[in-house]
């Protein structure tokens, strides 16, 4: 079976993916991996999807049905997805498709058949629901048909989904039947992990090296392989010490501006992170991924993609009041203020951390240095809303 993110480089989260394998065959019925990009959520899926095997794949993988959405030279509505799944089914639908009707039959086919059904990227097939902040599908007939596999009393079939941005329309009602789990970053021991599969050396020195890069990436699985591959090959042929030589300032930069937060020195649109483009691999696989991101946030939710840029300056975590004056600033009332947050945190795009018995945001480290550069790049001056803006 080819995958398209899992392979032998794969480390960690072990007690993660034996909690969802188990639920996954219990009674959990549908699992939405959540996360930011290039943070493993595939991966995850695929590696669970080995542990499903075979009774929901079938002994040749054949019950194994896959969409990735992030191919956007096919449509992804409702009607033409379940038409390729049902061709691969050898049954063809011919003539005119009436949408609740297909809705109807292939959830049927689903609840009545043990198959596991991935779909990649769901955020592609979200919108964002300007009354309540969250994501609602484009086609309506999706939430029909996600309602129709939990509302059923039996399910055989199994369902994985990932996405960046949290799918507002499933049921609450049927939460028992589907959970959602939210991907961080690798840990300590499994970054060191990592990048002894790409066999690097691990003396003490050089894991020092190794442990700053990881922290400063706070665990980015695609990142750290794409910085380990980097490592492993030519011209630094494994050798640590001359990355960190041609490189470690941009992780310093990161470490310095961390260490003057915690001496008072809390934001400063000045830092110039470069976490996300300071070599060209990074450049192609991590900072075009997270431009994406950027894009569609700016494309659907100005406010909220204003309210990621200007919140960028804070080093470290700090009071949701504090974020929410930088729309304030521009005039937007209360209610959008607080929607362009939840926007955010609907796309995982702001995290909420605890200090004593304070609730606190703040956002990951590669998101900030995009953003960074997102905020320098924004036109403030006159006063004028940058264009594309509106309120």
């Amino acid at each position: 079976m080819d995958f398209f993110a899992y392979d032998e480089a794969w480390v960690g989260r072990d007690a993660l993916l034996a909690q969802l394998s188990e639920q996954l065959q219990q009674s959990c019925r549908l699992l939405v991996l959540l996360g930011i990009t290039g943070i493993g959520k595939t991966a995850l899926g695929e590696r669970i999807a080995i542990c499903l095997y075979p009774q929901w794949t079938g002994p040749e993988w054949q019950n194994l049905l896959r969409e990735n959405l992030d191919n956007d030279r096919q449509p992804n509505d409702f009607i033409s997805v379940a038409s390729r799944w049902w061709e691969q089914w050898g049954s063809p639908i011919e003539g005119p498709k009436d949408g609740q009707v297909l809705v109807d039959r292939t959830a049927n086919y689903l609840l009545n058949r043990p198959l596991l059904l991935m779909i990649d990227s769901l955020e592609m097939m979200l919108q964002g629901n300007e009354d309540d902040g969250w994501s609602d599908f484009r086609d309506p007939l999706w939430a029909d048909f996600f309602e129709a596999l939990l509302a059923a009393p039996v399910c055989q079939s199994r369902i994985i989904l990932t996405s960046q941005d949290f799918p507002g329309q499933l049921p609450a009602r049927y939460s028992n039947f589907w959970t959602c789990e939210f991907l961080g970053g690798l840990n300590e021991s499994e970054q060191l992990a990592l990048f002894a599969k790409a066999h690097l050396n691990l003396t003490r020195d050089c894991q020092s090296y190794l442990k700053r890069i990881g922290t400063a990436y706070e665990g980015h699985p695609l990142a750290l392989r794409v910085i380990a591959g980097e490592i492993s090959n030519a011209p630094f042929s494994g050798n640590v010490r001359a990355y960190w030589h041609k490189y470690g300032q941009d992780i310093e930069e990161v470490e310095t501006a961390i260490a003057q937060a915690k001496m008072g020195q809390t934001a400063s649109a000045e830092d110039r992170w470069q976490l996300h483009e300071c070599t060209r691999l990074l450049r192609m696989k991590v900072r075009d991924r997270l431009e994406q991101t950027f894009l569609r946030l700016k494309r659907e939710a100005p406010a909220a993609y204003l309210l990621l840029c200007e919140a960028s300056v804070y080093r470290c975590p700090v009071a949701e009041s504090f974020w929410l004056s930088h729309l304030e600033d521009w005039d937007y009332l209360e209610s959008d203020r607080q929607l362009a947050l939840d926007v955010l945190r609907d796309r995982y795009l702001v995290e909420e951390v605890t200090e004593g018995d304070r609730l606190l945001l703040r956002q990951h480290n590669l998101i900030r240095s995009v953003a960074l550069s997102h905020l320098q790049a924004l036109d403030l001056e006159d006063g004028e809303l940058p264009s594309g803006f509106s309120h």
